[in-house]
């Protein structure tokens, strides 16, 4: 556990969702000298799901008020439509698989929400996230949160030394463990609340579900690694590279193992399926191109070596950074499943050193 740091009374706008996380992160700053205002952030949500803002929201009052911090409500409705809901659902369209958390916070916890927070003569800004920030040599580093099973530095790659500088994670020294015994020491109402399921409008709503509501269903073939058609699906828009459920395999026995999708092809809208996740791959899987890259504190060399991940909570993979023509290549030791609109974010010792989007 990370020494707790004493702050000369700088005003911080502590981000307060109504979760655990972020309440023991007001908790620790207000404790640690700082004049910290709990900020619940309010974004929009479809009027076809019911959404538990109101909720949450009143949960993060609870918290300002047992903690004695004052507290306000941030609208940014427009902002979170657009650029995070609208985005998502033209990246679909076109094939590609966005990440939602990465753009909500490049847009609004570290866009909108840290202007605001600036503008209003804040210092500093706080979320829960589990991941840390150093500093060295003048410059900021991102690293990833000490509980491994809740680093989340994979969503935070987009960050900037001129977003660092005014960004503070305290609960990324912490084992998720820790941070609930906190909260109850603190004797906060969220110590036992569970953990929340990431996009407000979202709830138990699974993406495919969501993206019905904006993209006209479509019925494809599902083919297999020889071109036989074995089963249909709903439209290759839906479909992200890996997965194994959703569809439907008429031309199935017993004995079959899980099937895999490992092709899309969004103009005939066909999804190509196979029982081996990995020895199908197209060649070219071995080398994707990095689009929107954001390098945090170096840019990278060509050749240098890096682990990488393609997918939040998956292992990390060795590559090899390669420059051609001002392109950015990266070039896998193993062969990866990646689709397009996908984050790749490269590490170095823990350190998360930026990334871009799979192209």
């Amino acid at each position: 556990m990370k020494k707790e740091k004493v702050s000369s009374g700088k005003k911080v706008y502590a981000g307060l969702s109504g979760g655990v996380d972020s309440s023991v992160s007001a908790a620790l700053l207000k404790k640690q000298g700082y004049d910290v205002t709990g900020v619940f952030i309010k974004v929009w949500q479809p009027p076809f799901l019911a959404c538990t803002w109101k909720e949450e929201r009143l949960d993060a009052m609870r918290v300002a008020a047992k903690l004695d911090i004052p507290f306000k409500t941030l609208d940014l409705e427009k902002e979170y439509k657009e650029s995070i809901v609208d985005h998502m659902v033209a990246e679909y369209k076109l094939g590609r698989t966005p990440n939602p958390d990465v753009m909500c916070n490049k847009t609004i916890k570290f866009g909108a929400f840290l202007k605001r927070a600036l503008e209003e003569g804040a210092d500093l800004v706080a979320t829960g996230h589990y991941a840390q920030k150093t500093e060295k040599d003048g410059m900021y580093e991102l690293h990833a949160g000490l509980d491994e099973s809740k680093d989340q530095s994979y969503f935070l790659w987009t960050l900037t030394q001129d977003q660092l500088k005014y960004v503070l994670f305290p609960v990324g020294g912490y084992e998720k463990a820790q941070v609930r015994k906190l909260a109850k020491k603190f004797d906060l109402i969220t110590a036992d609340k569970k953990d929340s399921q990431g996009l407000c409008f979202m709830g138990k709503l699974n993406m495919k579900d969501f993206l019905k509501e904006f993209i006209e269903e479509k019925r494809g073939d599902i083919l297999d690694d020889k071109g036989a058609v074995i089963g249909y699906h709903d439209g290759a828009v839906f479909y992200t590279l890996g997965q194994r459920r959703g569809f439907v395999i008429t031309e199935k026995t017993p004995e079959d193992t899980p099937y895999y999708i490992v092709a899309k092809d969004i103009e005939n809208n066909t999804i190509t399926v196979s029982h081996q996740r990995e020895s199908h791959l197209p060649k070219e899987k071995k080398k994707v191109k990095l689009t929107q890259a954001n390098w945090i504190s170096a840019v990278p060399e060509d050749g240098e070596r890096f682990s990488v991940r393609i997918r939040y909570r998956q292992r990390l993979h060795e590559c090899t950074i390669e420059k051609t023509n001002g392109d950015i290549m990266l070039v896998f030791d193993v062969s990866q499943m990646v689709d397009a609109g996908q984050s790749a974010v490269l590490y170095k010792e823990g350190r998360c050193v930026g990334g871009g989007v799979v192209k």
